[in-house]
């Protein structure tokens, strides 16, 4: 759905040249067109218009000098910096254009007609004036020499496998007759000018060849392979023409027939049978084909046509028209008339070989045009509602409009058409934001006419409905009328007959003003007009455009756009520079345009593509190449771009990956675009989504979430584009416009949450409204289904980064009960009746459900049905619900409310048999109330209930109570239904102190047995798990004698002293045992001194100092003594280990290191396996059988994380065993302080000066070792080292993998715990200072 937009046009008018010009040739790489007249050859440069080379060929006798010589053919030869020519008597001559020197490198006697050299230049083709073919080398020599005419069909003939005769075939609408009919050859066209004409395809491996048969009188066509070897001949076509010329691409060979009432362009495959014609838009004898080009990307082909005369002193003219195939349709997408007589004749044709869409045109009158097009899409622009879509396809001089909005229409078809009385060539569409469905339409004629989609009921004969409407059916289009049209006046009206597309980039800004582009004729200069409406008191039914501004620019125009919003309007010169038009400034004045930095704006390659958006509040010109380079101003954001669209405040790009992608622009920046862009891996799965092989957008509908694309083959494909169809669905949310945003979000499958997810605040606040706009059961229902927990905002659909919609969830309660409760609430306030399945599914979707109140309601309307309209029976309700809910479940909840009548209603709807369920019901029915509740309730496995109701059931089903709450371990519970001094509460207690000894949790038992008053099993509990304070306060309830109270104090203070609680157990044997003297031993055994001390002095045993306390304290001295000297000696063993190796892996990774450079070149000779041997020389020496280690239990585990790190020397986790040996001999120093402190005391009280110094020094002497080594063992470096891999730029592949190998074997992640230096409490006062 694109049309072909004029860029710019190159003239060269009046070439200074003797002669007249007969056919002409381009040097691609020179940019300069090479003319042969009956004089001579020129070398013309269109760009600077002079004239670079002459050389005359009648002087050296190759022409006659009367004028009468003929140039057939001229090729440039690009790698031999000459041009070859071949005149029609018969010469071939190399002419070299640095030196002018000339060589007749061939000679013909007969004549030669053609010359046509291969797409390669390896072959050229001489057709001689003898019919006959001559193939020669690019140095000229010949290699074969044919007849031009041959009987045979060729290599390619077809085979018959003889499967009937013609006369037996079936030959629909004309009849058995049509098998004897004779076929009759008709004789050539009458302006046939019966010179061969030859054509290459685009590889060089075929040419086909068009002569006229001398035994028939018609044309036929010969494809004939490179190694001149004939393939194929054409199948009869009566009435085909002259011109000739095969697809680059390679498919087919387009010609020309006459019909009986019409003239088409038909097209040969290369085994010579017709495949496809297309009609040209003439009568039959009106106009006759000169040529057929293709272009270089096969896209566009190019007929060139001559009127006839068939009238004396009628007009004739010349037409060059360009035609496209989009879905196997032909379109008529440019028509350029030039007149047959004077200077505007055209002479020949050629398309461009490097600029696919460019044209050359040589006049009569020594005039060159040169024309550059490129594919555009004519789209309206409106952002509103009111915007309709339209996309404008040009076809002749009809404009196919399709309405997007309302429908798609794959092309060629559409939804009206407009019928101009000439070809168009150009449509614009208002620029204005709500008349954006108008149309001016330029043709041929350079006249405008304008339509406008107005609410006028009257038919407008030029405007035909497509693909829509019919009998029967109504329109609900606005469809357009001619409102009227207009001739342009120009200046010169001369310029029209030499240039038939004067005007460009026609563009429809106001009302009553059109902008146009001209280029100037002999400067690179560009000149805007302002196209204005004449005002005429008559009516006339033409009106006149005359040129109200004219307004120079110094640069050739190829680019315009203007923004529907801004008015703003930029222009693109030749260069790459971007203008700003101030068209509404009286001065009409231009500047740059400049980035939001203030520098001009440059395109670095030409766009053929600009749009205007805003970027961050910034207007921006958006610029895409024919090479699929997108710039935003001047910055290069993708190099692989097949198309882009401007939407409101989005960006949508199709890529060569086959994605489709969509920016936000409100927030967006270069960077973040550019960053989007140039990653494969899109975060946020709004962007990007993938579409078909080659697609491009067409358009994008306003306030809709519709995107267009086509496909290469040309049919269309609607994509709702995620991001689009999100951002309106918030726009919608955010005007309360649910009905549209749930239709679109069912429709699309989107999930419903966003409609509450969104604001839920507001959403809670106007769910009445969101009720009745939705207005539909179903559609509740449907809401309330998709509901869940999960914030869709945050995981499915986050919002833009800027959106300040989204709300803080209220915190009260859980989203599901909140919008379930709201909305039962609304629906019982509008009509309970109408909505009653819907109130059901909400109280289904609750978090936790409320099945019961389900089936109460369901009940209620068993027994009375509302007599309303809308109202739902029981029976409707039931069987909705057991969609929601599973029928067993159901039935178990209907049993949980003891109503039998609501069992029985759910049960028929189930599954089950009636045999099952009603002997079991029946049971039920003959029970005692509390009994039968207590059987559904074991039945529905609701054990808490069920103990309840059997409690209330009488005495005799105590034992059956009790066994349940013992099967259920529902104790607590149970304890709860009886009173506290009751025997069932007894027995219940006893029981559960039972279990929890049996769980082996004997202080909780012995309080549950204490509690009930079974004091003897709360004794043995407290016993067994030492509490001795709960034993001792038992055993006084329990009214014990005092041998049995010493015999529980001597049991009880072995059990502390095993738990090494010696004061507790001192305690107990004195207080209730009466042994001050065992406590005395226990006190000193646990070096509680001062407690030992105490107690000496209160039973006034002073003999006991000398016997026992004295004695202990000296040898625990001893002992600290012996303890601080070996831990001492250990930890500078360890230490010096330590350092050792260290060193030792330091100089392991320099010896490594070493050993890469050392390789240096010679490395590459490595295979790669020995990086791995590199990396795991060192773990793989030390290998250690961790692995065989089974961790079936977490002892196993424990067991094996003990062994991990062996102090054994040599092995590779050496140092980490050194750190936490090391660690383990500084926390038991540290852990004595208090013990020190505590046996200095006594040590002076009892004189033992020179033991408490000792010991005092020798800590002191521990303790400072350990302070002054922490920094050298813990060091910071060590730390970082340990954590980071060696990399830098002087290392290597095989050294970077062998400190990641030793990271891994040296450093586990769960031992950086070592690492971290061990705590020293420098605050403890531990010395004495009276030892000092």
């Amino acid at each position: 759905m694109r049309n072909l937009k004029l860029l710019r046009t190159l003239e060269f008018r009046d070439i200074q040249a003797p002669g007249k010009p007969q056919c002409f040739c381009l040097r691609a790489e020179q940019g300069t067109v090479l003319i042969g007249s009956e004089q001579g050859l020129i070398e013309a440069d269109p760009l600077t218009r002079e004239v670079k080379n002459e050389i005359p060929l009648v002087a050296e006798g190759f022409l006659p000098e009367d004028g009468s010589g003929c140039i057939v053919g001229i090729q440039d030869l690009l790698d031999q910096e000459s041009v070859c020519v071949a005149t029609a008597s018969g010469d071939v001559v190399l002419c070299n254009l640095s030196t002018h020197q000339l060589e007749c490198v061939g000679s013909v006697a007969s004549g030669i007609s053609v010359m046509s050299w291969s797409p390669d230049q390896e072959l050229v083709l001489l057709a001689t004036g003898q019919q006959t073919l001559i193939m020669m080398t690019r140095d000229f020599e010949p290699i074969m020499e044919q007849q031009i005419h041959q009987d045979d069909f060729g290599e390619s003939k077809f085979i018959t496998v003889g499967w009937g005769k013609k006369e037996t075939q079936f030959h629909g609408s004309e009849g058995r007759q049509a098998a004897f009919q004779m076929q009759m050859h008709e004789s050539a066209l009458p302006w046939d000018d019966h010179r061969p004409q030859v054509t290459w395809r685009g590889d060089g491996q075929f040419f086909a060849v068009s002569v006229v048969c001398p035994e028939t009188g018609a044309r036929k066509v010969r494809v004939w392979n490179r190694e001149f070897a004939l393939q194929s001949t054409s199948e009869p076509v009566a009435g085909l023409g002259p011109a000739l010329a095969w697809k680059p691409s390679g498919s087919l060979i387009a010609s020309t027939q006459d019909k009986p009432n019409q003239q088409d362009v038909v097209f040969f495959e290369k085994n010579g049978l017709l495949h496809g014609h297309f009609t040209l838009p003439f009568l039959k004898d009106e106009v006759k084909v000169n040529n057929l080009l293709w272009n270089a990307d096969s896209s566009v082909l190019a007929v060139w046509l001559e009127d006839l005369q068939r009238e004396e002193n009628s007009t004739l003219k010349t037409y060059v028209q360009l035609w496209t195939i989009g879905n196997y349709h032909w379109y008529l997408k440019q028509s350029l008339p030039f007149s047959t007589t004077g200077k505007g004749k055209i002479v020949s044709l050629l398309w461009d070989l490097v600029t696919p869409y460019r044209l050359h045109v040589l006049c009569q009158g020594w005039h060159y045009l040169c024309y550059d097009w490129h594919w555009t899409t004519d789209r309206s622009s409106g952002d509103y509602s009111s915007d309709l879509a339209n996309v404008a396809v040009i076809d002749g001089n009809r404009v196919l409009v399709t309405v997007f909005r309302q429908t798609v229409i794959p092309p060629p078809m559409c939804t009206y058409q407009l019928l101009l009385p000439h070809p168009v060539n150009q449509v614009a569409f208002s620029v204005h934001p709500e008349k954006s469905a108008d149309l001016a339409v330029l043709d041929a004629s350079n006249q405008i006419s304008i339509y406008k989609c107005g609410d006028g009921l009257s038919v407008d004969p030029t405007v035909n409905l497509g693909a829509v409407g019919g009998n029967g059916f109504k329109v609900p289009l606005r469809i357009p009328h001619l409102e009227k049209r207009y001739m342009i006046q120009l200046e010169n009206s001369e310029d029209q007959e030499v240039n038939p597309l004067k005007l460009s980039l026609l563009t429809w800004i106001e009302e009553d003003i059109f902008l146009a582009i001209s280029h100037s004729q002999s400067s690179p200069q560009s000149v805007i007009h302002h196209l204005t409406v004449v005002s005429s008191e008559m009516d006339e039914e033409q009106g006149q455009l005359t040129v109200g501004s004219s307004v120079p620019v110094d640069g050739v125009i190829i680019g315009l756009c203007c923004s529907s919003k801004t008015k703003s309007l930029a222009l693109q010169l030749a260069d790459g520079q971007l203008l700003k038009y101030l068209w509404e400034s009286p001065s009409l004045a231009f500047e740059p345009w400049k980035n939001p930095g203030g520098f001009p704006v440059r395109f670095p390659y030409p766009c053929t593509q600009i749009e205007l958006a805003m970027i961050g509040g910034e207007e921006c010109v958006l610029g895409l190449t024919d090479r699929c380079r997108f710039f935003i101003n001047d910055s290069e954001v993708a190099s692989n771009i097949t198309s882009f669209a401007v939407y409101d405040e989005f960006l949508l790009l199709t890529t060569h990956s086959h994605t489709c992608q969509c920016f936000s622009l409100k927030d967006a920046s270069f960077k973040t675009l550019q960053a989007g862009l140039s990653s494969n891996h899109v975060t946020n799965g709004e962007i990007l989504r993938k579409v078909e092989r080659g697609s491009r957008i067409v358009t994008v509908v306003p306030q809709d979430t519709k995107l267009i694309l086509q496909m290469p083959r040309g049919n269309l494909e609607v994509v709702h584009h995620r991001a689009l169809v999100l951002a309106q669905i918030r726009k919608w949310l955010d005007k309360l416009m649910f009905k549209e945003a749930f239709e679109c979000m069912r429709k699309l499958r989107i999930n419903l949450n966003l409609i509450h997810d969104h604001n839920p605040k507001v959403f809670l606040e106007n769910v009445e409204t969101f009720i009745r706009q939705i207005d539909s059961v179903n559609h509740i229902n449907l809401f309330f289904t998709e509901l869940k927990e999960e914030d869709v905002t945050k995981t499915m659909y986050p919002p833009p980064a800027a959106s300040n919609v989204q709300l803080s969830r209220d915190s009260e309660g859980k989203k599901l009960d909140l919008v379930c409760d709201a909305m039962r609430a609304a629906m019982e306030n509008i009509n309970p009746h109408k909505y009653c399945l819907s109130i059901l599914t909400s109280h289904v979707k609750k978090t936790t459900p409320e099945l019961e109140i389900v089936l109460q309601k369901v009940h209620e309307l068993q027994g009375n049905v509302p007599a309303v309209p809308d109202a739902v029976s029981a029976e409707e309700a039931l069987k909705y619900l057991l969609l929601l809910v599973d029928v067993n479940e159901l039935y178990d909840h209907s049993l949980g409310t003891y109503d039998f009548d609501l069992v029985l209603m759910v049960a028929e709807k189930s599954q089950k048999d009636p045999k099952e369920y009603l002997p079991f019901l029946n049971t039920l029915k003959k029970m005692e109330t509390n009994y039968q509740r207590f059987t559904i309730d074991k039945y529905l496995k609701r054990y808490e209930k069920a103990i309840g109701h059997l409690s209330k059931c009488g005495p005799e089903y105590f034992s059956e109570c009790l066994n349940l709450i013992k099967d259920k371990n529902l104790y607590k519970e149970a304890l709860k239904l009886y009173p506290p001094n009751s025997q069932h509460y007894k027995a219940v207690s006893i029981a559960y102190g039972e279990h929890l000894i049996q769980e082996q949790l004997y202080e909780p038992a012995g309080l549950v047995f204490a509690r009930c008053g079974a004091h003897e099993k709360a004794l043995s509990a407290f016993l067994t798990c030492g509490s001795w304070q709960q034993a001792l306060c038992v055993a006084a309830q329990l009214h014990l004698s005092g041998d049995q109270l010493t015999g529980l104090g001597r049991t009880l203070a072995g059990k502390l002293v095993e738990q090494r609680k010696h004061n507790e157990a001192a305690i107990v044997l004195e207080q209730y045992a009466q042994d001050y003297e065992e406590a005395i031993l226990l006190l000193l055994e646990g070096a509680s001194w001062e407690e030992a001390l105490r107690l000496v002095y209160k039973y006034n045993r002073l003999d006991i100092i000398e016997t026992n306390v004295k004695p202990s304290i000296l040898e625990a001295q001893k002992n600290y003594m012996v303890f601080l000297d070996s831990q001492t000696t250990t930890f500078i063993r360890h230490k010096k280990r330590l350092l050792v190796v260290r060193e030792l892996k330091e100089q392991g990774q320099q010896v490594n290191l070493d050993d890469e450079v050392h390789l240096g070149q010679e490395s590459d000779l490595f295979s790669e396996t020995s990086s791995v041997v590199s990396g795991s020389e060192m773990s793989g020496k030390y290998s250690h059988s961790n692995s065989r280690i089974s961790a079936r239990s977490s002892k196993n585990r424990r067991k094996a994380e003990r062994k991990k790190h062996s102090l054994k020397e040599g092995s590779p986790l050496e140092d980490l065993a050194l750190l936490e040996a090391l660690n383990e001999v500084v926390q038991s120093i540290e852990k004595l302080k208090d013990e020190v402190h505590s046996i200095l005391k006594v040590l002076f009280l009892f004189e033992f000066d020179e033991q408490g110094r000792e010991l005092q020094k020798a800590f002191e002497d521990s303790l400072q070792l350990v302070e002054r080594s922490l920094p050298e063992i813990w060091t910071l470096t060590y730390q970082q080292t340990s954590a980071t891999p060696v990399l830098g730029p002087n290392s290597t592949a095989n050294s970077i993998m062998a400190s990641y190998q030793q990271q891994k074997t040296s450093v586990p992640v769960l031992d950086t715990e070592v690492f971290i230096p061990p705590k020293i409490n420098r605050r403890n006062q531990w010395k004495l200072s009276l030892l000092e």
